[in-house]
Parts: structure tokens; C-alpha cells; sequence
């Protein structure tokens, strides 16, 4: 980075880091020891699906590798649309299966991304509840290569406090995100 960028304020991005994928287990230990939430067995991956047939074939790749699994105990990756017009693979497994969602999320991130199409990929996320049903998403920015809480309330809000919380929680296991204006608000994400 030069002069200029740091006097006007522009910032290298930052390479994404899939292995940090592989933090979340220990999160999910401690968001468990903490604050009682136990992961729900499913994840996500979100990305703009982009034209052409060589997406498309990664796309049926990614989706004849991951459904592959269903013989070691998880179920058939879904492929849905939101509102927005992104793309959602989710992932489902026992929740005591917590390491093979992790890495079905980090085969698809790695296929998409080895294949070029990193550009494509928003966010991934793992979901969790407590006894008092109330759902968490610990979300992976592909761009930023780091995490951030969701906790989704009825009626499109959010409980920023218990956001908060889990981010003190689990700042020694994770990357967090630590621009609090990037916590994207993940309405509709599957499973949550």
C-alpha cells in the first residue's frame, strides 16, 4: 500500500483464508460452554451464480461431490434462490456431525474458488439455537476473510446485543470481523 492509498483512506482487501473454516468447531465448543448454543446441523454457502456453462458444470460438480457424502450421514446438498436472486447450497448433518458441515462448506468455497470463480462467493454460514430458541449464525465473509455473529429476531430485526456477547466469546477461535458496518443483516439465509 502507498502513500496516497493510506492518505485517502484505501485499504488492500484481504486475501480470504478458507482454512479459517476450520476455527469454527472450536467456536462452536465454546459458544456451547458460554452462552448454550449448540449447532442446528445446518450450513450455507451464498454466491452470485454467474452465466455460462462453466459455472454451471462447477455448480453440478460441487453439488455430485457434497451429495456424495449422504452415505456418512448427511442428506442431499439443496440448491435454493432468495429474494436477491444469490444462490444458497445448504448443507444438512446429525448436529453432533458438526466437522463434516464444516468442511461440505469449505469443499464448495474451495471448488468455486480453485475454479475461478471466488468473485462469485458472498458468505457462508453455520447455524445455531439454545434452549430458549433463539438462532445464531456465525457468518463467513469470503472477502474479508473473517467472521461476524447474526442473531435474526422476529420481523426483520436483529438482537445486536446478543451479537455482541458471542463476539466477545469467541474472539480467541475465530477471525472476527471487526468493522461492526459489515455485519451484513443474512434475511432468509436458509436454516435460520
Amino acid at each position: 500500500m502507498g502513500f496516497l492509498d493510506a492518505l485517502l483512506g484505501r485499504t488492500k482487501p484481504v486475501k480470504p483464508d478458507l482454512d479459517q473454516l476450520f476455527g469454527l468447531p472450536s467456536a462452536a465448543i465454546t459458544l456451547e460452554a458460554a452462552a448454550g448454543f449448540k449447532p442446528t446441523g445446518v450450513g450455507s454457502v451464498c454466491f452470485a451464480a454467474a452465466e455460462g456453462g462453466a459455472f454451471a458444470q462447477i455448480q453440478q460438480d460441487v453439488q455430485a461431490l457434497l451429495d456424495a457424502d449422504t452415505g456418512r450421514g448427511g442428506t442431499p446438498i439443496e440448491s435454493s434462490r432468495d429474494s436477491y436472486g444469490y444462490t444458497w447450497l445448504t448443507s444438512r448433518h446429525d448436529p453432533e456431525d458438526f466437522v463434516s458441515l464444516v468442511n461440505d462448506i469449505h469443499a464448495v468455497n474451495s471448488a468455486l474458488e480453485s475454479t475461478g470463480f471466488g468473485p462469485q462467493l458472498l458468505c457462508s454460514l453455520v447455524n445455531f439455537t439454545d434452549v430458549q430458541h433463539r438462532r445464531l449464525a456465525l457468518v463467513y465473509l469470503f472477502k474479508r476473510g473473517s467472521f461476524y455473529p447474526f442473531a435474526p429476531l422476529p420481523g426483520e430485526k436483529r438482537d445486536n446485543p446478543l451479537e455482541i456477547q458471542i463476539k466477545a466469546m469467541i474472539g480467541n477461535d475465530l477471525r472476527l470481523e471487526q468493522d461492526l458496518t459489515r455485519w451484513f443483516p443474512v434475511w432468509g439465509a436458509p436454516g435460520l
